[in-house]
């Protein structure tokens, strides 16, 4: 049964006090990674004080990855469901590390919600990853289809397929991004109505709208322009098909100025889960689709070569795409670091990341990037010694320990192992 939820925004820091003043907010969707319960920001606060409704949206779970979910993590959102009072969880159909135990090889992390292979290996392993999610969360969980650069070779699904199929055997609901949907028109070739009259429309929890901009023939989905006409007109298609029980309008960057506000919102139960059953014959999938996703990981952060049956070209473009997004990135959570690097910041990053790929996250990133350009800092510029190394000796980075729900999760994912 869906959510009634109306309409929504995405909740940035930047933005904080302005959303509170927007008029005919109903609700609210918070980047799960970005809150810790028990200290929560004030004007988050604010918003559950006067019941507005706030979702917390994952981006690092990697539902879509050959691994099992990570203990931690699935920990970490589910505990964000039950301090925010949530009435559901959502997080994507993507894959954004690769590597470990399954391939032999250094696990790499790509800062970036990468496309799942439309295949039934890729379809087996995330069924099961979303069952033993289900399994924990406290909430119902709804995923959403990303936005992509790039198609896999030898797909056996079409996009509709691939999604009525997981909610078929899943029961998961649906977030359906409409301009992930244009997104995938411009560079995949895929038509959205297409799409659109394949999903099961009763399985979807709400819709996400954004912006984007095309440059030489490739959409990139920013989150930073303003929404224009032909993801209104997704949309539009979605909306002659169905009533969608939520809509909200995510923007991360370069916001637009601010109008005026109202609270609002309802509290709902938990939903009822049925129980965990490990699938043993995933367990093949999941090595081939952890070779294939290594191997393509590898290519776009690793130096590695492009493997078979893949667009060179874009593979270049989505390379370097991932390339300013760590450092858009690191620039954001280190304003300290581009003080003191400044104009050098873009291209020393650009040298550091060929031979460098993240692995373990964006602050970890910004602090070995740190440490790197230090260590090849001469003699003769003392004084960017100095303020890199006081700038290292500042940091300390933590991360809050999992608690709480610990021992549900480790129950339920133990279960696989019988």
């Amino acid at each position: 049964m869906s959510v009634p939820l109306g309409t929504g925004v995405g909740w940035r820091p930047e933005i904080a006090e302005d959303i509170e003043r927007l008029p005919d907010i109903d609700w609210v969707e918070v980047v799960a990674e970005n809150v810790c319960p028990g200290h929560l920001p004030a004007p988050l606060e604010r918003l559950l004080e006067r019941g507005t409704t706030v979702i917390p949206h994952g981006v690092s779970l990697g539902l879509g990855g050959a691994d099992r979910p990570d203990l931690a993590r699935l920990i970490a959102l589910a505990e964000r469901a039950e301090a925010l009072g949530a009435p559901l969880v959502s997080e994507h159909i993507a894959f954004v590390r690769a590597g470990g135990p399954l391939t032999g090889a250094p696990r790499v992390e790509a800062g970036h919600l990468l496309p799942v292979p439309r295949t039934r290996d890729g379809l087996a392993v995330l069924c099961e990853n979303v069952r033993i999610a289900q399994q924990v969360l406290p909430v119902p969980l709804a995923l959403e289809n990303v936005a992509a650069l790039l198609n896999w070779p030898d797909e056996e699904l079409t996009e509709a397929q691939f999604l009525g199929e997981l909610v078929e055997r899943t029961g998961v609901r649906l977030l359906v991004d409409v301009a992930n949907l244009h997104t995938n028109h411009v560079n995949r070739g895929e038509d959205p109505a297409e799409v659109l009259d394949g999903l099961p429309l009763e399985a979807i929890a709400y819709v996400h709208v954004a912006g984007g901009v095309e440059r030489g023939g490739v959409w990139h989905d920013t989150h930073a322009h303003p929404v224009g006409p032909p993801v209104l007109d997704v949309l539009a298609e979605l909306c002659a098909r169905t009533a969608p029980p939520g809509v909200l309008l995510e923007r991360d960057d370069d916001f637009p100025p601010p109008t005026n506000s109202r609270p609002n919102s309802t509290r709902y139960a938990p939903w009822p889960r049925g129980p965990y059953v490990p699938d043993r014959d995933t367990d093949a999938a999941r090595e081939r689709l952890a070779a294939a996703q290594h191997a393509l990981l590898s290519a776009l952060v690793a130096g590695g070569a492009p493997p078979d049956g893949f667009d060179r070209p874009r593979l270049e473009v989505q390379r370097r795409a991932l390339v300013a997004k760590r450092a858009g990135v690191i620039a954001k959570i280190a304003p300290g670091l581009t003080d003191i690097l400044g104009e050098d910041m873009r291209p020393l990053f650009a040298a550091y990341a060929r031979e460098h790929p993240m692995t373990d996250g964006y602050r970890r990133d910004a602090l070995d990037f740190a440490a790197h350009v230090l260590d090849r800092t001469g003699p003769h510029e003392a004084g960017r010694r100095a303020r890199l190394a006081a700038w290292l000796d500042e940091q300390r980075p933590s991360a809050p320990a999992p608690r709480g729900l610990l021992r549900r999760l480790a129950s339920a994912l133990r279960k696989k192992d019988r």
